[in-house]
């Protein structure tokens, strides 16, 4: 690779820009898209009418577009926009997604979540209410405040805006394409969709894709600091379902307690320092529960025959097959360490009550959901397998019809087949529920796939002569992101996982995992600083937003394109 200019200014013109991006941010952040609503919709028809504006989608009206997202409830759309620069291959991808957290924070001023003007004076008059720092953001006048300036239609409207400058440059050689997705704060099926037009669009226009920019808001860990980051921390929602034996509440000793059970594997994995997934001198952050209940459908004096619930995991390395077989071991452990205790508490009750003491008959028994469903086949035949494909499609049909969730519809499956076993021994059933996010880095792409492996050097060099400006570079954005879906290893054994492990994995909810393979680029997320993302609070820095922002995505632009072999630089 020839040696890279480190701080040479680009030379396409982006004087007045962040007044572009001012006029378009402002009508952006009026449409309330939050996810999974029709305001989703809205917001596409707003991204299409920005870009059918720009004069060159006039005039190649072949190269805009809304991809329809395959079996989306919803009937949401990827909205894209591609501009040839001739007739070179080399394809750099601008992304971001258009969907808003919900607006639950606000409270009394849900009304004016998305006029950023309205609210800033509403919060100014409640000033004494809102926490120091956000008040002294707000009094600075450096940062702008409402639902989705941070997360992200800043950086939409960034992108939008280097869209319109791009059409006009008339000597640029390789292609700009933006994506933008519905649904990235829920089940990312924007994105997922997204890759089957990445495919499409591969092959209709002969596009080799170099690099993809996402402009996700980063987090700074110093005020002064900002931060690029070279990939996306992976998750994996895993459930956990709890069987016990039923027994009246004055009986506890003749049955066990699942609420006792997961309480154990709650308390041995949440925030566990035995799930931190380290790698290249960072680590994704411990898993936390976010479900947790028993399955009584009503009162009475009976303990629970079952509880269930669902950590959340992220990894950097860690595959679901390696994650699973973690959960299944600490969740064995917990469990022998729920009966241990039970035993120690009956031998107690029994020297008190003059008893003989004998040890309980209970064993841990941990199964992966796969291997309860092989159980129950076995033990059901061909009539259980008739069963359950008819509970399965049942589940999925209240689920696409919104009466069931995602995690009660993944529980009732695994009732379902417990219900099945003829063993009725008390055990733990793990297993995952949708969505799962992969791991990406572009320190595990393979040798050849970076045109630029010193891209976040340089940039820091250029954004420190221009603005005076440090940032530090990650390997993983971890606060999980579509970026996740830009390169992966392994598709064949993940899929595996997911088919075995996922109950609704499959019709209900899928991931094209050898498209993303086959399409794997480097990434970097490239984003204004914001703060308080999903909260009342929520804002973006003013400097970021205007000034600096666009310059790295130029910055990073013109250096992949001059990284390629036979490409003419734009740079001067």
């Amino acid at each position: 690779m020839p040696d890279l200019p480190r701080t040479q200014r680009a030379r396409m013109n982006t004087k007045g820009i962040g007044d572009d991006i001012e006029r378009i941010l402002y009508p952006y952040l009026a449409v309330n898209s939050e996810t999974c609503t029709e305001g989703e919709r809205a917001a596409a028809s707003f991204l299409l009418n920005e870009i059918d504006s720009i004069e060159y989608f006039r005039q190649n009206r072949e190269q805009r577009g809304a991809f329809p997202i395959p079996g989306d409830r919803y009937g949401r759309v990827v909205c894209w926009g591609l501009i040839l620069g001739g007739s070179v291959e080399e394809t750099v991808v601008l992304m971001h997604h258009y969907d808003v957290a919900g607006v639950e924070d606000y409270k009394s001023l849900k009304d004016l979540a998305f006029d950023p003007c309205a609210l800033e004076k509403a919060l100014a008059e409640a000033d004494s209410e809102l926490p120091t720092e956000a008040a002294a953001d707000l009094a600075s006048g450096e940062f702008l405040f409402g639902k989705g300036t941070a997360d992200m239609k800043a950086g939409g409207a960034i992108q939008l805006a280097l869209l319109n400058r791009y059409s006009k440059e008339k000597d640029l050689k390789g292609n700009i394409l933006l994506i933008a997705v519905p649904d990235e704060e829920n089940l990312s099926a924007g994105m997922r969709g997204a890759v089957l037009l990445l495919s499409e669009l591969k092959k209709r226009f002969n596009l080799s894709y170099r690099y993809a920019f996402n402009s996700e808001p980063h987090q700074r860990k110093e005020p002064s600091k900002g931060l690029l980051s070279e990939g996306s921390v992976g998750k994996m929602l895993a459930f956990v379902y709890a069987r016990g034996f039923l027994s009246h509440a004055g009986k506890a000793y003749e049955g066990i307690n699942p609420l006792g059970i997961i309480s154990e594997i709650v308390s041995r994995t949440e925030l566990s320092a035995e799930f931190f997934d380290a790698a290249r001198g960072e680590a994704a952050p411990p898993p936390t529960w976010l479900y947790l209940r028993d399955r009584k459908g009503n009162y009475d004096v009976s303990t629970p025959l079952s509880a269930g619930g669902c950590v959340s995991i992220l990894t950097l390395e860690s595959s679901p097959a390696e994650t699973m077989s973690k959960l299944a071991k600490i969740s064995k452990e917990a469990f022998s360490g729920r009966i241990k205790k039970m035993n120690e508490s009956y031998k107690e009750f029994c020297i008190n009550s003059n008893r003989k003491y004998t040890p309980l008959p209970w064993n841990a028994d941990v199964l992966t959901f796969g291997e309860l469903l092989e159980q129950a086949k076995k033990d059901g035949g061909e009539s259980f397998s008739k069963l359950y494909d008819e509970k399965s499609r049942q589940v999925r049909e209240n689920i696409s019809g919104g009466e069931l969730s995602l995690i009660e519809g993944s529980f009732a499956l695994a009732e379902f087949a417990c219900e099945n076993v003829h063993d009725l021994s008390p055990r733990v059933v793990i297993g995952l529920v949708p969505p799962y996010y992969p791991s990406a880095s572009n320190a595990k792409l393979e040798k050849g796939k970076n045109p630029c492996p010193e891209l976040a050097e340089i940039l820091s060099d250029f954004v420190m002569e221009r603005f005076g400006q440090v940032y530090d570079r990650e390997f993983y954005f971890t606060g999980i992101s579509d970026c996740s879906y830009c390169s992966l290893k392994d598709s064949v054994e993940i899929e595996a996982a997911l088919d075995t492990n996922m109950p609704l994995y499959g019709e209900t909810y899928s991931i094209p995992l050898a498209e993303i393979e086959a399409l794997s680029m480097p990434c970097m997320n490239i984003g204004p600083w914001g703060k308080d993302f999903h909260k009342l609070t929520e804002r973006v820095y003013k400097a970021d937003l205007y000034e600096r922002t666009h310059a790295l995505l130029v910055k990073a632009i013109d250096t992949v394109f001059e990284s390629e072999k036979n490409v003419r630089s734009i740079l001067p």
